[in-house]
């Protein structure tokens, strides 16, 4: 029987923004590094508000001005149901946008892989512990300047991010070739 991909899954309060921008800007590099048949990547959002919306316009803004096509998101909420012990396609790991993200999926899901995204930018020291100094800013209620700077965020955080990627497919949990 062939392993299932691994499944990353970007998480923050309504999935329009934050984990959306994360969703399209990994995936790019999962697929950029020929892994697209290994890892599954998608986005969903602790709170169900926007459930079935398109991301905010200006996330779909930001990531057409940066080369990213997000114009086929729609939200969805993750639930304790996504890791029922039937669930087949559970998420595997789970990239927290902000600490109170990181609190709601280690409650849901003790038994996966959760972490904040910054604390994969190297940029940044002591990331052994989930802190507010990790969190992407919910840019919602300010202006455009903000969808920015949380893709200039997320964008930092991706090479580390791929590279646990490639720890875990590396690891032999997962499938590493086609």
């Amino acid at each position: 029987m062939a392993s299932r991909p691994l499944r990353v899954t970007t998480v923050c309060s309504g999935n329009i923004c934050r984990s959306p921008i994360a969703e399209y800007v990994l995936r790019r590099a999962v697929e950029e590094a020929g892994l697209g048949h290994a890892v599954v990547v998608d986005s969903a959002g602790v709170g169900g508000w926007h459930v079935g919306d398109p991301a905010d316009p200006r996330t779909r803004r930001v990531l057409r001005a940066y080369g990213y096509d997000g114009d086929a998101h729609r939200a969805q909420q993750i639930t304790r149901a996504w890791f029922a012990p039937d669930a087949d396609d559970a998420p595997d790991l789970l990239l927290a946008m902000d600490a109170g993200h990181y609190d709601d999926l280690v409650r849901m899901a003790p038994d996966r892989d959760v972490v904040m995204m910054r604390a994969f930018d190297p940029a940044l020291v002591d990331v052994e512990h989930p802190s507010r100094e990790l969190d992407v800013p919910d840019p919602y209620y300010g202006g455009p300047d903000g969808f920015d700077e949380v893709l200039a965020m997320i964008e930092a955080a991706t090479p580390g991010t791929l590279a646990h990627i490639r720890a875990r497919l590396t690891r032999g949990s997962l499938p590493t070739g086609q």
